[in-house]
């Protein structure tokens, strides 16, 4: 009963994740919602720029809390480990859900793309990154990284065992390109409001923040990252891709390999 409970919970979870992600597309990308982050004002400005900023501060503390090793040690000491990333997921996603429902819209145009041509380029380039968010997830595994692998081992009774460190496609020549996803869907806006503004500086900067403290975590967990970190650069393509032998490795620097 607790293992299909367990199981239950996960997949819930990850219903509610593939929810919030929907909304978050629309709320962003202002479509279809009646308030959406470049909505007109309806609250004082220095009011509502407190509100949109401790909203971003509770989203960031939350995503860099909880993903912190030490932080999970702790916290799967009260819920199952099997559902820790179920959880992390449930927060991360509750927070989300604070940011979208409780955002106080700011008005004031900033941009506004008046050409068809420029308006389609920017939807256009506002998809894409929402798309590269997702494939990126599924280069790794995206069932490992949204809590269901970790769920259904426990449920079938296998034991889990960590992923190895790999460097799938987009991964030989940026660290991070699901990153680079969240950069394009929060910049890529017909109409950048001082709302909208705040908000991509505000996570932009979270992002560069996160990736210095995950950085930290892979090379403790993997370090052969360290190698990678200096062979790949972290958001830019600035050069070609990473050769990879004919065995399917990816060759760095020092010789090292690892598994593409």
């Amino acid at each position: 009963m607790k293992r299909s409970s367990i199981f239950l919970y996960g997949v819930l979870c990850y219903v509610l994740s593939l929810v919030t992600f929907v909304y978050t597309f629309a709320f962003v990308g202002d479509l279809w919602l009646a308030n959406s982050l470049d909505s007109a004002r309806s609250a004082p400005l220095l009011k509502a720029s407190l509100i949109d900023l401790a909203l971003l501060t509770l989203f960031a503390l939350q995503h860099s809390v909880m993903a912190r090793p030490a932080f999970k040690r702790w916290w799967t000491g009260i819920v199952p480990a099997a559902a820790e990333r179920s959880t992390y997921l449930l927060f991360s996603c509750l927070a989300l859900i604070a940011v979208v429902v409780l955002w106080q819209p700011i008005g004031a145009v900033v941009w506004k793309a008046e050409s068809p041509a420029a308006r389609t380029l920017l939807y256009a380039v506002y998809v894409f990154g929402w798309g590269l968010l997702l494939f990126s997830t599924f280069l790794l595994n995206h069932f490992e990284l949204f809590g269901l692998r970790q769920v259904w081992l426990q449920l079938t009774g296998k034991r889990y065992q960590p992923l190895p460190f790999r460097t799938p496609v987009l991964y030989r020549y940026v660290r991070h390109p699901l990153y680079v996803g969240w950069l394009c869907a929060f910049w890529a806006a017909p109409t950048m409001t001082v709302a909208h503004l705040l908000f991509a500086l505000a996570t932009s900067t979270y992002i560069l923040i996160a990736i210095r403290l995950e950085e930290r975590d892979l090379v403790t967990a993997h370090p052969e990252y360290e190698d990678y970190r200096r062979s790949v650069p972290m958001l830019v393509p600035l050069r070609a891709g990473l050769p990879v032998s004919r065995h399917g490795k990816l060759k760095l620097s020092n010789s090292t390999t690892i598994r593409t």
